[in-house]
């Protein structure tokens, strides 16, 4: 069997837009992937999420356009365009892959 013949599973992509107060890791992964910020927040603190691939235990760490956010089962997001609304708040988008 050569490896052209190993069917690689269908990765899915899925674009998210959030509006949110701040760039905390914390709720930007909550927008991501659809979890309660409380039950992230216990997600980030166990080790289970990862930042531009490094281990994160911090829920208040400050994240950037361009950053990667992995959460174990959960796949991973990228976060492509950040701008600001009128009412001063981050309008997000992000690109979801699981």
């Amino acid at each position: 069997m050569d490896h052209s013949e190993v069917a690689m599973p269908a990765q899915r992509v899925k674009e998210i837009k959030t509006v949110e107060q701040s760039m905390r890791l914390d709720a930007i992964a909550s927008a991501a992937f659809g979890i309660a910020r409380e039950k992230m927040v216990e997600r980030i603190k166990a080790g289970d999420v990862r930042v531009n691939w490094n281990e994160v235990k911090k829920p208040n760490l400050s994240v950037e356009e361009g950053d990667t956010i992995a959460c174990k089962d959960k796949g991973r997001a990228e976060i492509k365009k950040v701008t600001m609304t009128k009412k001063m708040k981050y309008s997000i988008n992000l690109t979801k892959y699981s």
